[in-house]
């Protein structure tokens, strides 16, 4: 009778922890990420130790402004918003640095973390190794995308925007549900919570790096009809 209680207790502790590292493997890291689009911003953070070369993948791209002009190309209410593909989403030309990055191809990172509102997950093709710059923001729960595509972030601020996508006219192509507007991804900024507290110099700055995006596309209006 004791054996079976204590082994009982064994596996109860054994379930905890399991649940304790899967949670703690969940956790943000600190750095923020904003999408500065044409119907509002949305920030997001890493999970760095569940898909860390997603991560530093889509983090480089990012300080490249590789996300810089792209746009979300599939909104398909309860389910996902999802970013092109750099490469082919951008308005701007790419630079050689953006473009070798935006080439790359990342392993498929698939995790115990769920498909919920909220989350980050690659986009990628058959192959399990062949995500590169697109992904999708979940706008429902999808639990059969689970352990299928890799999870490497969460939206913490924003969902008011997404909210907004939501609502916008759609149209079907194949098994795409694609906004009838394009929403623009005008320009985009990062940040770490663990250094940088002060919000009168982040408003500065997002301000001035709309002012930029604006000026970029006006130079490619002008240079690339």
């Amino acid at each position: 009778m004791w054996n079976r209680g204590f082994n009982v207790w064994i596996k109860g502790c054994t379930l905890l922890a399991l649940i304790s590292i899967i949670s703690g493997l969940e956790e943000l890291g600190s750095t923020r990420v904003v999408f500065q689009t044409n119907y509002g911003d949305i920030e997001f953070g890493f999970f760095p130790t569940v898909a860390p070369k997603t991560v530093d993948h889509i983090f480089k791209l990012v300080r490249l402004g590789g996300y810089n002009t792209n746009h979300f190309f599939r909104v398909d209410r309860g389910f996902v918003a999802q970013v092109a593909d750099i490469t082919n989403g951008r308005s701007a030309p790419m630079n050689e640095e953006q473009r070798r990055e935006a080439e790359k191809t990342v392993v498929g990172e698939f995790s115990e973390v769920k498909h919920v509102r909220g989350i980050l997950s690659m986009g990628r093709y058959d192959d399990p190794d062949s995500a590169s710059s697109s992904f999708s923001i979940l706008l429902g729960n999808a639990p059969h995308l689970d352990g299928q595509y890799a999870i490497f972030g969460r939206v913490t601020k924003g969902d008011d925007t997404l909210t907004k996508l939501e609502q916008l006219p759609t149209r079907k192509e194949g098994i795409f549900v694609m906004p009838t507007e394009r929403i623009t991804i005008l320009s985009s900024y990062y940040y770490d919570t663990e250094t940088e507290n002060c919000e009168e110099d982040r408003s500065i700055l997002k301000r001035r790096l709309a002012a930029s995006a604006v000026e970029v596309e006006r130079q490619r209006m002008k240079c690339f009809p």
